[in-house]
Parts: structure tokens; sequence; C-alpha cells
């Protein structure tokens, strides 16, 4: 179902139900106000006859057969009924000639001078007292019907039915543009959402008055706008890198094959463009291999284990040592807290670790014919700092912040062997292990790297 409809319904129903409830509310103290209005008219008429009959005529038998309906009958199908001390009807009389009520003698033990008698037949409604005359209790019952009270009452049953049923329109179409109002916004958000393709994702979403919930829907997906207008950049620069880095070594391959295959008659010749050759597919394969380790990177269902962070940077370092063997890499062990008992432990994978760190010296011994400076240390008690620096060139604000791009290198960089991997595959796994990589770079003065990972 439609939340249009899904508003609609629930607003009608939470409506309808405060509706009736107030109707029902209505209806119920009304008739109770009628009621009590009518039996008050009944009970002042009982007093009223009983104060004549019974207190000045004293049931004088002459005297009450002279009395006429018109002389004491004032209401609709009344009739009045006085009972002696000894229950017998001794007075009666009705506008229709109707007999005494048989449920008069029900009520005889229940009467008393604070309860009176009070019960209905038909729309006929029947009040009894207790009137003591001389010590003795006399049982007067007078009933009638209220004519004018019920009219009223059924005008008022009308007005709340009619009322009702005019309300459940008004409620209906308030309802449908309570949802429309509310859904507007949604609506419209949904039809500029169906304008954004892959190819126009620059177009954003209204944002409203960035306030309301909808508008908080709309900046969230903006920001995931960004987030994947981002993502699409990368991936076509990615692309058009590694389309660059692969087809200058191919076109290499395919010109020095062509080449000997014409020119190269003798062996000396042939085995020179052969190994030339061999060194441009080198360089592809080493290229491929590291776009799968940059694949892998991402891939998070590695299996974890404990591992000694120290063991894993001495083995990089000593790597790196027999790569660039002219070069000081000088290691520093900064303090740990006291309560520490695997100083630097973390949870991962050592190998992935070790690629990570040496991706990182590789970088600052490439670019710096000076010592580099390896610190390992706590920056706070949950967290292992690792700081490699080095006293290279440095790199402009622009290029370090491009720096975790794959394939992207920087100007100082465009002589040096690789091809811009190593620190987009440093980023993931240092990512994948729950840590961060930080790079803080000024020209003429080095570049620092720092990895903060969760310690055990």
């Amino acid at each position: 179902m439609l939340i249009r409809n899904k508003l609609i319904l629930r607003f009608m129903a939470l409506v309808i139900a405060i509706q009736l409830c107030l109707t029902g509310f209505i209806y119920y103290y009304s008739a109770q106000a009628r009621e009590l209005r009518f039996y008050h008219r009944l009970e002042g008429k009982a007093e009223q006859t009983a104060n004549l009959l019974i207190h000045r005529l004293d049931l004088d038998p002459d005297v009450l057969r002279s009395f006429r309906k018109k002389d004491l009958l004032t209401m609709h199908n009344e009739r009045i009924s006085i009972y002696d001390p000894q229950r017998r009807l001794v007075f009666h009389l009705a506008q229709e000639d109707e007999p005494a009520s048989a449920r008069d003698a029900e009520y005889f033990d229940r009467i008393t001078r604070k309860k009176p008698a009070r019960f209905r037949e038909g729309k006929v409604e029947t009040l009894g007292i207790v009137y003591r005359h001389h010590k003795q209790s006399y049982l007067v019952f007078v009933a009638g019907r209220d004519q004018f009270g019920g009219k009223e009452f059924d005008t008022l049953t009308s007005i709340l039915l009619w009322g009702n049923f005019g309300a459940l329109l008004l409620i209906i179409g308030a309802a449908w543009v309570f949802a429309d109002r509310s859904l507007r916004p949604l609506q419209r958000m949904v039809a500029e959402v169906k304008g954004i393709t892959a190819s126009n994702l620059k177009r954003r979403v209204d944002e409203g008055n960035r306030r309301d919930e909808i508008a908080q829907l709309a900046m969230t997906f903006n920001q995931m706008l960004s987030g994947l207008e981002q993502a699409f950049e990368n991936q076509k620069s990615f692309v058009a890198h590694a389309s660059h880095e692969l087809r200058t070594p191919l076109a290499n391959v395919l010109g020095t094959l062509e080449t000997a295959s014409a020119y190269d008659t003798e062996l000396p010749t042939a085995k020179r463009s052969i190994d030339s050759a061999v060194e441009e597919i080198q360089k592809i394969i080493d290229l491929t291999n590291g776009l799968l380790v940059l694949a892998k990177a991402d891939d998070t269902s590695f299996r974890r284990a404990h591992v000694s962070l120290d063991d894993v940077v001495l083995q990089a370092v000593a790597t790196c040592r027999a790569r660039y063997p002219g070069r000081t890499v000088q290691v520093e062990f900064g303090t740990w807290p006291e309560s520490v008992e695997d100083v630097f432990g973390v949870l991962g994978n050592a190998q992935l670790l070790e690629t990570a760190v040496l991706n990182l010296l590789d970088n600052a011994c490439k670019y710096s014919d000076q010592a580099v400076s390896v610190t390992l240390g706590y920056e706070a008690r949950p967290t292992i700092l690792l700081t490699i620096a080095d006293t290279g060139p440095g790199l402009s604000a622009q290029e370090v912040s491009r720096m975790l791009e794959p394939l992207y290198r920087g100007e100082n960089g465009r002589d040096k062997p690789g091809y811009g991997l190593g620190l987009a595959i440093t980023h993931k796994i240092i990512q994948v292990h729950a840590g961060q990589l930080t790079i803080t770079s000024e020209p003429g003065r080095g570049t620092r790297a720092a990895v903060r990972l969760p310690a055990l």
C-alpha cells in the first residue's frame, strides 16, 4: 500500500475515533441530563400531588371522586397512583384510563425517603416516592412521557448523525489534503532523483528548509551523491591512468618485437631486443601485480590474528635496508603505558601490515637521499602510532590531497620507478585494520606519514 493511502487511512481513523468519542460523550450526557430533568419534574409533581391529596384532603373519597383528569394531569400519558400504608391502591388517575402499573408493586419495599423508585415502560417513565403523613408511609407513583424533552433529544440525535456524516466527508477531504501536502516534498524529491543518472551526477536534490526530516533525507542523499560522484571520478581517473600505464610498455614491447622481426638478423642484436622486451613485460607484470594487490586490499574476509607490530616494522625495515643498501633507516621505540601487557599487539594480518609499512618506507627511501626516521609508540592508551619521516623534496598541498588516489604520481616522482599504487594499497590495508593513514608534507621540508592502529 502506498504511503499516501496509509496516511489517509490513519488520519481518518484517528480523527473519526476522536469524533465518535466526542459524539458518544455528548449523546450520553445529553440523555442523562434529559432523564434527570424529567425525573426531577416527576418528583416535584409527586410531592405536589401528595401534599394536595394526602396532606390537605386526607384522601377523602368524596373529594377524590370529584377530581377530573385536567385538574391534576399535565403531562403526556400521565398517571398518578397512591397506595396506603397497607399497600392498597387508594387513588389512581390516568389520561388514557389505564390501570395502575403492575411494576409498582416491585418497588414497594425498595423505596425510601432518600431513594425514590425509577423505572421505564416503553417511553413512559415512572417515579415513586414515600410520603409520610401522621406517622404513616404512603407510596406515590407518578408516570408520564417527556414529549418535549424527547423531541429535543431526537433533534440532537439527528444533528449528531448528520453532523458526523458531514464531518466524515470533511475528514476524507482533509486527510487527502494532509497526505498530499505532507508527501509533496517526497514526490518532488522522487522526480528529481529520477532525473539523476550516471551522466549527470553533479545534480543535487532540493534540500528544502534544511530543518525537517525530509530536508535531512535530501541532505543525506546529496551526501551520498557527492560520494558517488567522487567514486565515479576516481574510477575514471583510475581507468585512465591504468590504461596509460599499461599502453606505454605494451607499445614498447610491440615496437621492439616488430623492429627485431624486421631488422635484427644477428643473434647479439636480436638478444638486445629480446632483453628490452622482457624489461617492458616485467613492468607490465609489476603493474598488474600491483593492481591485484590493490583489489585484494579491499577484501575484509582475510583471517585475523594477533600481530606484534614491532616485529612487522623491524622486518619491513630490514627488507628496505636490503633494497636501499646505502640508505640509513633509524628506528626508535617510544614509551608505552605500564598497564599494557602486549606492548605493540594488534589484531590483523601480518603480511598485509608488512606490505603497508614497506610501501611507506620504500617511498621515503625512494624520494630522500638522507636518513629516514621510523618511530613506533603510543599516541594514547588504545592507539598505536607509527610515523615514517623523510627529508625529501616534499609535496604541495594539492599533491598531498591526491596522494592516496590509485596510479597518481606527483611532479617530483615522474622520473622515479613505480606506478603510484603503493600509497593507495597502504591506505586500504590500514582502513581494513580499522586504522587511519595521515600524510603531511611541505615543499623542501620532506614528508611525514602517520599510521594509527587500535591496540589490543
